[in-house]
């Protein structure tokens, strides 16, 4: 066994059973005796407040329609235990033909995570409020500001942001700041 190391895959479903899915494959590495290889099996899914007539009712969304994230070890029988599980339908990053697929990238699935409450790294934050800081990714990449809050509950941060001339607050990921040294 070359690879040992865990990695998230992306499997792809049919769109609206990726929770029948997700169940039919833990179901299946139980009684396979695969829970050494396959570990976490994720649907990206986030709550909102719907208001109808004149109450909130609580809904779920699914962020990625069609696709589940699997954190599992690259094993042939893993591999082959996943594919043939009703309703996936192939891995992403796979050229077919019996390749392996490629594993995604550690940031972008922490950012899914994260977006998803499940963000399991402990987020050091080596700032202050009023400290210059520089935003390392999204929409305000490589942009600095100044921090007007910080939500040590979230980890989050309010950053003020020059945009169009004007000091605008922004909330950022406190993992995606780092301090400015003068």
């Amino acid at each position: 066994m070359a690879e040992a190391k865990k990695e998230w895959y992306v499997v792809n479903t049919y769109a609206g059973h990726e929770n029948r899915v997700k169940e039919n494959l833990i179901r299946r590495v139980e009684t396979m005796g695969l829970t050494d290889y396959l570990f976490r099996v994720i649907v990206a899914e986030e709550s909102y407040v719907e208001v109808k007539n004149g109450k909130n009712v609580e809904k779920t969304r699914n962020l990625f329609p069609g696709y589940l994230f699997v954190e599992m070890i690259m094993t042939d029988q893993a591999w082959y235990i996943v594919r043939n599980t009703p309703g996936v339908t192939g891995f992403i990053g796979s050229s077919g033909g019996g390749a392996k697929p490629f594993p995604v990238a550690e940031s972008e699935v922490e950012a899914v995570l994260r977006k998803i409450g499940q963000h399991d790294k402990n987020v050091e934050i080596s700032f202050e409020v009023g400290d210059r800081v520089k935003i390392l990714t999204g929409p305000f990449s490589n942009m600095e500001g100044t921090v007007e809050t910080i939500d040590y509950e979230s980890k989050t941060a309010s950053i003020l942001v020059i945009i169009f001339g004007r000091e605008t607050p922004t909330t950022i990921d406190c993992a995606d700041v780092e301090k400015v040294s003068l």
